[in-house]
């Protein structure tokens, strides 16, 4: 008697997905970062839903929709990994030997791009974002101080000199009560905008939220539409960008859910770089000069934007004459841009010493407070008079010089061509949030919208993947990291690691893959081991 392989039927990822952002939405009015005063629930006298149990229902619901949504970005990245990424760069499975990555260009002929599996890829992102319009925010109170210092600026105060306190009123009430005397570490677009928001709808928090909610959407959706087209630019796939750099539960848990204005700092960018790209250098430029003059983290493009720019003009003049006018072209105008902004906003050049003003901030994402973590029990028992928080400024400071060590030498390494260029700004980005002093999950956006965008190997996007999945399980719905409960901490690795070993492991099949982001039809190769995948494409 022949035994028949069981097949698995896979859910949909597009509904799967759906139904997760469905639950945090519903959590985010009880187990999110819920107001203190006033707000929705309030106004329909339902608001005990989000104290007590009902508050412990919605973090516990949180979970459920963030399990819910990686499980069906886990979904995607397997159809994706058995089609898309096995055609274009030669990976089949687990087993088989990728070719050797090479910073060197390398083109992709069209017919090779899957332009409906692009399709489907970016209807089902936009799928599981569409509920999240109606969130309330998820995983951080950011959004409430962007709210409170705009109203500073809209009210005559300066948030560089002065804290959220001297300012009461309803913006006050919701902010974190570490933050109410901090000064912000955002530059001028950062304080015009919130300005304008303020300005927009008085005091009135839920209306200012939702503005901002729109402000990260559309950034969001600037996002979307520039990280394929560097893709294709550069011969990547643009439906693996997309799954791994945009459609990645990092990027919409707090670029959507959290409205951090990472959104459009990355937006800013991302377009900037595209433009760069297209050899439209002064237009690209400037739209990263004014995404600096809202994050100062920003200007870590502009040194990779010179080697675009030498590679370029060097085909035409002396590569060293185009390095140095690239380099200081590149300068002149990101600092013109950002003073222009400054002085419209009616702002100061205060930012620049405030960058540092969340220090107050310690997890273990960051590289210095891990070495802490290390040290201090072995050094606070051979000194008790050293304290942790002396260990740490000392590692803090170490790991500055260390960043920009490092900063420099991903610049040097990243060198070769355009496509090297692009492809060091996220290493350069990884570098510093490495060795920085704060780190939060949101900063990585700047490395995984671009991780996708060049085909990468196997071992970088199972890497990612991987990381993807412990990052977007580091913060409860409240903001809140899990960072240092042991327990959280190991499942998720393990999850992690189970995810990203399972989109390459043919044996953890059989399935009947995922067709349309769903499950596929019967038109496909049976493997060896009698599990489904679809036939591969020849690698060009």
């Amino acid at each position: 008697m022949v035994k028949q392989a069981m097949t698995i039927k896979l859910p949909s990822a597009f509904a799967l997905g759906v139904a997760g952002t469905i639950v945090l939405t519903l959590a985010s009015y009880a187990g999110g970062a819920t107001r203190n005063r006033g707000g929705i629930l309030e106004a329909l006298n339902i608001s005990v839903v989000s104290a007590g149990h009902g508050r412990n229902i919605g973090m516990t619901l949180f979970w459920v929709g963030m399990f819910v949504l990686i499980a069906a970005w886990i979904l995607a990245g397997k159809f994706l990994i058995s089609s898309s990424v096995r055609r274009n760069t030669g990976v089949v499975d687990a087993s088989s030997t990728p070719p050797k990555f090479s910073l060197a260009a390398r083109p992709v002929p069209s017919a090779q791009v899957d332009e409906t599996a692009f399709a489907k890829m970016r209807t089902t992102m936009w799928a599981w974002i569409a509920p999240l319009l109606l969130a309330a925010p998820l995983s951080s109170r950011d959004v409430y101080s962007y709210l409170m210092q705009g109203a500073m600026v809209r009210d005559g105060f300066d948030p560089y000199t002065e804290g959220p306190a001297v300012n009461p009123g309803p913006f006050l009430l919701e902010v974190s009560q570490d933050w109410r005397n901090t000064t912000t570490p955002y530059g001028p677009l950062h304080l015009w905008l919130g300005e304008g928001v303020t300005r927009l709808v008085g005091d009135n928090v839920t209306i200012g939220v939702f503005v901002y909610k729109l402000i990260s959407v559309l950034s969001f959706a600037a996002i979307a539409w520039s990280i394929p087209l560097i893709a294709r630019k550069l011969g990547g796939d643009p439906t693996l960008a997309l799954w791994l750099g945009v459609a990645n539960p990092v990027m919409i848990l707090h670029l959507i859910g959290g409205m951090h204005n990472e959104s459009t700092m990355v937006a800013l960018v991302s377009v900037g770089l595209l433009l760069c790209l297209h050899n439209r250098y002064i237009a690209g430029i400037a739209l990263i000069a004014v995404s600096v003059s809202l994050k100062a983290t920003a200007f870590i493009a502009i040194p990779f934007v010179v080697w675009l720019m030498m590679h370029h003009y060097g085909q035409r003049f002396n590569k060293v004459l185009a390095f140095l006018v690239s380099g200081l072209v590149a300068v002149a105008e990101t600092i013109i841009v950002v003073a222009a902004v400054t002085w419209v906003s009616g702002t100061s050049w205060g930012w620049l010493t405030e960058i540092t003003g969340n220090s107050k901030v310690i997890n273990p994402l960051a590289g210095p407070t891990v070495a802490t973590d290390t040290l201090a029990p072995l050094i606070t028992t051979l000194n008790e008079d050293i304290t942790y928080n002396e260990i740490l400024s000392v590692m803090r400071s170490g790991a500055s010089i260390l960043m920009l060590l490092g900063l420099a030498v991903m610049w040097w390494l990243f060198r070769a061509n355009r496509r090297a260029a692009i492809l060091g700004i996220p290493a350069a980005y990884q570098v510093a949030f490495m060795f920085n002093t704060v780190t939060l999950p949101w900063y990585f956006a700047s490395v995984i919208s671009l991780l996708g965008v060049a085909r990468p190997p196997r071992w970088l996007i199972q890497l990612s993947a991987g990381a993807s999945i412990f990052v977007a399980l580091a913060f409860s719905g409240d903001g809140n990291h899990q960072l240092y409960t042991w327990w959280w901490v190991l499942g998720s690795l393990l999850l992690s690691w189970w995810g990203a070993y399972w989109m390459f492991n043919p044996s953890a099949k059989p399935i009947t893959g995922v067709s349309n982001l769903k499950v596929s039809t019967p038109q496909e190769a049976t493997t060896a081991g009698g599990s489904t995948v679809p036939s591969p494409a020849r690698d060009e």
